[in-house]
């Protein structure tokens, strides 16, 4: 992981591999963002001119390299879109910091130490440079060989090694909200590469088992109570979503309890995640094509680890528990059948039609137990359905709830963090496809609006009174094209992030 200091020390007298500056689109020319004064007079006064010469505009993502001035430690300059430069007397906004470091840290990977002389106006933007600089340095370079047969990682054959050290230039070491800024973001950081590390692990080295192997270790190092049910605690549990689900793997599910609880906390969050180790469809089983990604089926799970860890590094005054719900979806002769009908944790009787509509059949255990602790809010976060991807896409989640306010508020706070989300809603006529004339419920209800259906269905098992959201990050959890920002290729630890934030803010409002 990138070490990070804040930094007073001048640009020319700095000893780093590089300086990384800010330019943003102004109305007819780059800008140089404030940040970069010493390294402009050094141009004397003429580095936008000398971006413009070499194509560079100032758009987000853009990345231009060029000889650093003379007198300069430092032999090389990075300039990085901003984007549309802010108004007269406002900040440039920060997630555009955010992902600018992003686009520079994964640029300079190898190097030993960079300088980032972006535009740091306040706490927040010490807190974005930071979260960009570790978040777009991630690399998951395990199963790669470094050249010399040993397979234990490309730090000399087959990549680049993450910066080593980043210091964020203007930031003040002795200011307690910038001090604070960088270690919120490097908790929340380290965490969220973390859960990206547990998506991109192949199902062959993450079973159900072994993940709960992980959370309990890190449990253990961050004071964090834990419990895990293996096979015969959820049968004796009567957990028939998760045994069902599981049935058809040698792999057996396990139900992962995270307790996090503060002496002052006056409110109680509850996260569960989907964590289908390798999903194949089951007996239903995924067309061609449709196979080469479903490690990623975890994401949901992944994120609610990280935010629970994330939530005891920084202390919060909430009580935060995560439930893991975690299964192997395999087709084998003793592999759940559609048609077969599934006894849940509640008591309600699933009849399966698609058993590729596992997630909401594990999912709804973990939900039904949750309830059980009477918590202020559940959220659940789950790459749930191919439906969502299609109505919102690759970069932004669905937001489903049973009360408009905390719909709202989730989005609110996704968008504060950089993560894009967007409110859907629970149309009503959708519940009576759900209808099943042998059980409560059938776990497929209509085509059309398949997303919303599945939020219904998972609505079904909250308990009374109990206020609820649903994430689906079908499209954002697991990134198969290139990298941009600072979000890699592969998997991405959306709504790590949003969890936290309301962690906080909970957290907040409790204390106010």
């Amino acid at each position: 992981m990138t070490a990070l200091t804040l930094s007073t020390a001048a640009a020319p007298g700095l000893r780093a591999d590089a300086i990384v500056v800010g330019v943003a689109k102004g109305a007819k020319s780059p800008v140089v963002a404030p940040g970069a004064e010493a390294v402009d007079k050094a141009y004397d006064g003429k580095l936008a001119g000398v971006l413009e010469t070499l194509g560079a505009t100032g758009a987000e993502g853009e990345l231009t390299k060029l000889p650093a001035p003379a007198g300069f430690k430092a032999p090389l300059v990075v300039a990085v879109g901003l984007g549309e430069e802010p108004a007269k007397g406002a900040a440039h906004g920060t997630e555009a910091l955010r992902k600018a470091a992003g686009v520079a840290a994964r640029a300079l990977g190898g190097a030993k130490k960079a300088a980032f002389a972006l535009p740091v106006a306040d706490a927040a933007a010490v807190s974005a440079i930071a979260e960009g600089v570790l978040l777009g340095a991630y690399s998951f370079d395990t199963y790669k060989d470094n050249g010399n047969g040993n397979g234990k990682g490309a730090k000399a054959g087959n990549g680049k090694a993450p910066i080593a050290e980043a210091a964020l230039l203007g930031a003040k070491p002795r200011d307690k909200e910038h001090k604070a800024a960088l270690t919120r973001a490097t908790a929340v950081s380290e965490e969220l590469n973390r859960a990206r590390d547990l998506i991109n692990t192949p199902p062959n080295d993450l079973t159900p088992e072994s993940f709960a192997a992980i959370a309990q270790a890190a449990a253990k190092e961050h004071g964090i109570k834990v419990q895990v049910l293996d096979e015969k605690a959820l049968v004796k549990g009567g957990y028939g979503g998760l045994l069902g689900v599981g049935a058809g793997s040698a792999a057996g599910p396990r139900l992962v309890k995270l307790s996090y609880t503060h002496a002052k906390a006056k409110k109680h969050l509850a996260f569960v995640g989907k964590g289908i180790t390798y999903d194949s469809g089951g007996i239903s089983l995924k067309p061609a094509g449709h196979n080469e990604t479903m490690k990623c089926d975890m994401s949901g799970a992944a994120a609610v680890f990280a935010a629970v860890v994330a939530a005891a590094r920084l202390g919060l005054e909430v009580n935060v528990t995560g439930w893991l719900a975690l299964a192997e979806n395999m087709p084998s002769g003793t592999a759940t059948r559609p048609g077969d009908v599934l006894r849940m944790y509640s008591g309600k009787t699933v009849e399966v039609l698609n058993t590729d509509a596992e997630g909401r059949l594990v999912l709804a255990d973990a939900l039904w137990a949750a309830s059980q602790e009477k918590p202020d809010a559940i959220v659940d976060v789950a790459t749930l359905t191919g439906a969502m991807v299609l109505a919102l896409g690759s970069r932004t989640f669905g937001i489903m709830a049973n009360d408009d306010t905390f719909r709202g508020t989730i989005h609110t706070l996704a968008e504060e963090v950089g993560e894009p989300a967007w409110p859907m809603p629970l149309p009503e006529h959708l519940r009576k496809g759900m209808d099943s004339p042998t059980a409560d419920i059938a776990n497929m209800g209509e085509r059309m609006g398949g997303g919303l259906v599945a939020g219904l269905f998972l609505r079904e098992f909250i308990g009374d009174g109990i206020t609820w959201a649903h994430l689906d990050i079908a499209g954002p959890a697991f990134n198969e094209g290139g990298p941009f920002g600072y979000t890699p290729k592969g998997g991405t630890g959306t709504a790590v992030r949003t969890l936290v934030r309301l962690a906080e803010q909970t957290a907040d409002g409790a204390q106010g």
